[in-house]
């Protein structure tokens, strides 16, 4: 869990300082998930070629976490499929292949709805938050107002438990993305409902991930 706050909150050098377990085998699905972790950090730091490395080392660890774990109702070989979409896409974007890197995060939206539910959430960040900023950040402002919709649960396109009603990061982004065309009958319900999440944040919220190279 420590991870996906990390990655959450863009904490890049503090993954890079997280210690490994000293016992690989036993702790391989945590093991498996500081990779994945690292190899994000490395990329949005701008450390292609670490990054890359380190990618490697995922795969590898990924292989070895045992077929019989699981974090409560999900296979861990099954959440692991979205840790490596989530990385390869943010390496790949970060790497300057936009269209691939989208396409991975694309992909993990796709496997982390496919994950059973559970509480907590087998996979902890919501992929759209990725998804939405890394398209906002490339001017996809059409495709990335649509994963924001989906997230918040106003197109009813997705079952409840896949949905984040008053979201705060996604409503940034809508609340974005309605800006950028001009949207503004929407947006004043957009904004107050945004503020009333800023209200109660503890830290200001630029982007819907921190993935976003350009946040605004």
């Amino acid at each position: 869990m420590k991870i996906h706050v990390l990655i959450r909150f863009g904490k890049w050098e503090d993954i890079l300082c997280e210690v490994f377990p000293d016992d690989a085998e036993l702790y391989s699905y945590t093991t498996a998930m500081l990779r994945y972790a690292r190899t994000v950090a490395l990329a949005n730091l701008g450390k292609i070629t670490e990054a890359s490395a380190e990618k490697e080392l995922f795969l590898a660890a990924k292989k070895s976490v045992q077929e019989d774990r699981a974090v409560f109702n999900n296979p861990c070989s099954e959440i692991l499929l979205v840790a490596e979409q989530m990385m390869l896409g943010e390496l790949a974007y970060k790497a300057g292949h936009t269209n691939k890197g989208l396409e991975h995060l694309r992909k993990s939206v796709q496997l982390d709805d496919e994950l059973l539910y559970d509480e907590p959430w087998g996979w902890m960040q919501p992929t759209r938050h990725a998804l939405g900023a890394l398209l906002i950040d490339s001017e996809f402002f059409y495709e990335a107002e649509a994963v924001y919709r989906a997230d918040l649960g106003l197109d009813n396109s997705l079952p409840r438990p896949s949905q984040h009603p008053r979201n705060v990061w996604s409503l940034h982004g809508l609340n974005e993305c309605l800006e950028h065309r001009g949207e503004n009958l929407e947006r004043q319900l957009i904004r107050q409902l945004l503020d009333q999440a800023l209200a109660r944040a503890e830290i200001p919220i630029k982007a819907s991930c921190y993935c976003r190279s350009e946040k605004k």
